[in-house]
């Protein structure tokens, strides 16, 4: 049977992973760096792990620009899925930096490993800047809008 209603699919398995890695709270294995908040690579690696043990992933050469700057790039594999990453390698304002040293690159690939694995769904809120993964904000809300009904209705008494 083929598909020509252009109908999606059933949810596949990988999909089911996505979501799953997409609920995990990963606050406690963050750090800041000024203004910006950062995954620990040993957490996301030790998760992926966990949740796929033959996630694999693999660095392509880095891209130097004229200026000095480079760009780290990375393939991070899951679940069958691979999927390519790329970071400037800057300093923790988020700026690319000249001629980067060993530790400066080394920095960036780690970041770069930790964003492939945040598109396969580990920690990817963090990405759109929010707190907390969706499905634990919402229940924050409904605990919220909850509790101020519960306030209004006592009010109104």
């Amino acid at each position: 049977m083929t598909n020509t209603d252009n109908q999606h699919p059933a949810p596949t398995e990988q999909e089911n992973n996505f979501t799953t890695l997409s609920k995990i709270n990963v606050n406690k294995h963050t750090e800041k760096k000024g203004r910006f908040t950062y995954l620990s690579w040993t957490f996301a690696v030790s998760e992926a792990m966990k949740a796929d043990p033959l996630a694999a992933w693999s660095f392509r050469d880095p891209m130097i620009f004229t200026d000095g700057t480079m760009m780290v790039q990375c393939d991070v594999t899951m679940f069958g899925k691979s999927i390519y990453m790329f970071l400037p390698v800057m300093n923790n304002q988020n700026k690319a930096i000249a001629k980067p040293n060993a530790f400066d690159v080394n920095s960036a690939m780690m970041r770069c490993l930790v964003k492939g694995i945040a598109a396969h769904g580990l920690g990817l809120y963090i990405y759109a800047g929010e707190d907390l993964p969706e499905e634990e904000k919402q229940a924050n809300t409904s605990h919220q809008q909850n509790q101020h009904q519960q306030s209004n209705a006592q009010k109104q008494k």
